[in-house]
C-alpha cells in the first residue's frame, strides 16, 4: 500500500546550495534510489544523481540518508516510518559537483600511490600456491565495491580537510594490509603505510566497518593487523640491533675491508683447535 513521503534533497553545487522539500509517492518494496528517480521524473528533471547497477554492487549511488552514509539502492523505505522526513545529501567528505554527485577523484589519486602486488621473480603464472586461510583473507577484502562510504565516514578526513594530502583512508589502508599479509608478496609495505598513507591517523573507531555495505571487517581484519605489523617492526629489539649492524656495515663506523681478489692470500681463522 502506497503513501506520500516527505523528502528533503540537497540541491546545488560546490559554491552554493540548499535543501529542497518534495512530497513524493512511495510504493511497497521501494528503496531510496527509487524515490530519488521518481522526484527526478516528476518534479525535478535537472536533479543530478550518480547510479548504475541498482543492485548494491557498483558503489555509484553513495550518499547520506538522514546523516548516515548509505547506498541509496540498498536503503529500503520500509526502514522509515511513514511520518519521517527523509533527508538525502551528498557525501560530506568529498567536493560537491552538483546536487547528489560528488568528486571522488581523491580516492583514485590515493589508489595510484599503493605499490602493486609483487610476486617472487622466480614464480611463473600458474605456480602460485597459498594456504586456504590466506585465500579467504584476500577474498574478504576483494569484496570491496569502492563505494567510498568508509573514506567518507572516517573522521580523520571528514572533519579535517587538511589531512587529505597525507591520509589515504580505510579503503586503501585495507588494500595495503591485504598485500602486506599476502604470502607471495615480496614488498615490505609497513613503512609506506605510515609515511605515505597516514596509518597513524587511524584510531580504530570502527566507523568504517559500520557503514560498509559488503560487511567487510575493515578494522578488525585489516587496520588493526596492519598497525600490529608496523609496531612489531618498529619496536622489535632484534630488528633495532640489526639496523645498527647494517649502519656499521655501510661505513658509518669505519671502512669495510676490500674484497679479496683472485690469487690473493687471505688468512682464515683456524677453528679446529
Amino acid at each position: 500500500m502506497g503513501y506520500t513521503a516527505k523528502f528533503r534533497v540537497w540541491r546545488g553545487d560546490g559554491q552554493d546550495g540548499d535543501l529542497q522539500d518534495y512530497a513524493v509517492e512511495v510504493n511497497e518494496g521501494e528503496v531510496v534510489l527509487d524515490i530519488i528517480h521518481r522526484i527526478q521524473a516528476t518534479q525535478a528533471p535537472d536533479l543530478a544523481v550518480r547510479w548504475n547497477c541498482k543492485a548494491g554492487k557498483c558503489g555509484s549511488c553513495s550518499a547520506e540518508v538522514n546523516g548516515r552514509p548509505r547506498l541509496m539502492c540498498m536503503t529500503r523505505m520500509s526502514t522509515f516510518e511513514e511520518t519521517d522526513v527523509i533527508t538525502v545529501t551528498p557525501m560530506r567528505t568529498f567536493p560537491v559537483i552538483r546536487d547528489l554527485v560528488t568528486d571522488v577523484s581523491y580516492n583514485y589519486t590515493k589508489a595510484r600511490m599503493v605499490p602493486a602486488f609483487a610476486p617472487p621473480a622466480d614464480l611463473a603464472p600458474g605456480e602460485y600456491r597459498m594456504a586456504q586461510i590466506d585465500v579467504e583473507r584476500s577474498q574478504e577484502f576483494r569484496k570491496c565495491i569502492e563505494c567510498f562510504l568508509c573514506n567518507n565516514t572516517c573522521h580523520a578526513v571528514r572533519d579535517h580537510e587538511e589531512n587529505k594530502s597525507t591520509f589515504s583512508g580505510p579503503r586503501f589502508l585495507m588494500r595495503i594490509a591485504e598485500l602486506d599479509m599476502h604470502p607471495l608478496d615480496t614488498v615490505d609495505r609497513r613503512q609506506v603505510a605510515v609515511d605515505d598513507h597516514g596509518l597513524g591517523y587511524c584510531n580504530i573507531t570502527k566507523c568504517c566497518t559500520e557503514v560498509c555495505p559488503e560487511h567487510i571487517h575493515i578494522t578488525d581484519n585489516a587496520l588493526i593487523p596492519l598497525k600490529e605489523r608496523v609496531a612489531d617492526r618498529r619496536y622489535d629489539p632484534l630488528f633495532s640491533i640489526a639496523s645498527l649492524f647494517r649502519k656499521e656495515k655501510t661505513g658509518t663506523r669505519g671502512r669495510q675491508p676490500a674484497p679479496a681478489t683472485p690469487g690473493s692470500s687471505v688468512k682464515r681463522a683456524d677453528h679446529s683447535k
